[in-house]
């Protein structure tokens, strides 16, 4: 698990690069999009993107730019064929990993998708830009790292845990041994206690027999003055 967080966290890294670079990537594809003549049908695929780098970039600029979106698909792609080999998961694990693995497919059609708050991806874009050409390639990566973070976020939480303190509940036993021994070193210290109680009260009272003696009534005399 700690190898696939540290890989998530290297591909975070290399996505804020290229999205500081989002207009020069909007540009590339403006210019890969003329040279095909398909001007007319939004950047709908991975494949698409793959297709303008190979068959219409012709400016180094645009190249690296368009090499480096496939690229960080590819590492998320393999991060996704990784992530079903740490755990089996349950149910909800499983279907963050299909959405993923179907979002990263190359004919995926991700038109629709948008990224929301707090990514600002669309926001950087114009609205014809944003509803007909590029709000779903741009939207694609981060809803996809966003999965993934979900992902390990609730295998941490739900499923390892819970195998973690089962193992931890069946290693938990007490000796047999040890519980005597308890019972045991307990008795006299119990015994010992009511003994120096006891002895305490005899000396009280031993005390009391000594030291309050009744008093010596003065004999009677009759009323007067007496020398």
């Amino acid at each position: 698990m700690n190898e696939v967080v540290e890989t998530l966290r290297k591909i975070e890294q290399n996505y804020k690069l290229f999205q500081q670079q989002q207009f020069s990537f909007v540009r590339a594809l403006e210019h890969t999009r003329e040279e095909a003549h398909d001007l007319i049908r939004p950047v709908s695929s991975i494949t698409q993107v793959q297709c303008y780098k190979d068959h219409h970039c012709y400016n180094s600029t645009d190249r690296r730019i368009l090499n480096m979106f496939i690229s960080i698909c590819n590492d998320l792609r393999n991060l996704c064929q990784r992530l079903e080999t740490v755990h089996p998961g349950d149910s909800v694990s499983n279907a963050l990993l299909e959405k993923c693995k179907v979002l990263l497919n190359d004919s995926n059609d991700f038109t629709a998708i948008r990224a929301t708050y707090p990514h600002g991806v669309v926001n950087y874009l114009s609205l014809e830009e944003a509803r007909h050409r590029y709000g779903g390639v741009v939207s694609l990566i981060p809803i996809v790292i966003d999965s993934m973070t979900e992902w390990i976020t609730y295998m941490k939480r739900h499923v390892l845990y819970k195998v973690s303190r089962g193992r931890a509940m069946s290693k938990k036993e007490t000796p047999i041994s040890q519980t005597p021994s308890a019972v045991h070193l307990a008795a006299p210290t119990s015994v010992s206690n009511k003994h120096t109680v006891k002895l305490q009260e005899k000396d009280f009272q031993t005390y009391l027999a000594e030291n309050q003696r009744p008093q010596q009534k003065a004999p009677w005399r009759p009323p007067g003055k007496h020398p």
